[in-house]
């Protein structure tokens, strides 16, 4: 049975696609997702609606037009690092109560369309001395996701606890090359680890 999946998200989603074509997978994650998917043989239609820079306000002010409009039968989110970041570089800081907010409203309407949920982990490796600090934001954060997972009944990506444990074992930077932005193995990690975590 052919399948929809809509991945939804910030920069890490979008990854090079061309931002006014959903059907461009673009080069990261959700397109070796979809490899991976197509090569054990599962026929799904997969939709990237990721844009850069955006915030969980931004996915929830267009999570109708570029999520529920495509009908999807899976929808997986990757937002949060930033709301992070933006509190550190533009002052403009998302509470921990704004940003569960905004991601409820996304997870109920996907639940009331009848999809199932995937949400990912938004995730960090601190190249910088300055990021170090960011964990004191992300981190409850990456709480409310799990939470949320839990209460939603979505299957979660663990991919701050993914990243953390690779970071150890090789150079930080050979996966997220500022910290936040997956390089090439960095990518296949999100995905291997995507694939081994979802049920479809």
């Amino acid at each position: 049975m052919t399948q929809r999946l809509v991945f939804i998200g910030d920069s890490i989603t979008e990854d090079g696609r061309h931002i006014d074509d959903p059907y461009d997978l673009g080069t990261g994650y959700v397109a070796r997702v979809a490899r991976r998917r197509s090569e054990a043989g599962h026929a799904d239609v997969v939709i990237n609606t990721g844009i850069g820079g955006h915030r969980v306000v931004d996915l929830e002010a267009r999570f109708d037009r570029d999520c529920l409009e495509h009908e999807p039968d899976l929808v997986s989110i990757h937002v949060g690092i930033n709301d992070t970041w933006r509190r550190y570089d533009g002052g403009e800081a998302t509470s921990v109560e704004a940003f569960e907010a905004a991601y409820r409203s996304m997870l109920t309407k996907a639940t009331d369309a009848g999809a199932r949920l995937v949400l990912i982990e938004p995730f960090l490796l601190a190249l910088r001395p300055e990021q170090s600090e960011w964990r004191d934001d992300l981190d409850p954060k990456i709480e409310v996701v799990r939470a949320l997972a839990n209460e939603f009944d979505a299957q979660l990506v663990a991919a701050d606890v993914a990243f953390t444990r690779a970071g150890w074992e090789r150079d930080p930077a050979g996966l997220l090359w500022d910290g936040v932005h997956p390089t090439d193995a960095g990518r296949e990690l999100l995905a291997r680890t995507w694939c081994e975590s979802v049920t479809l």
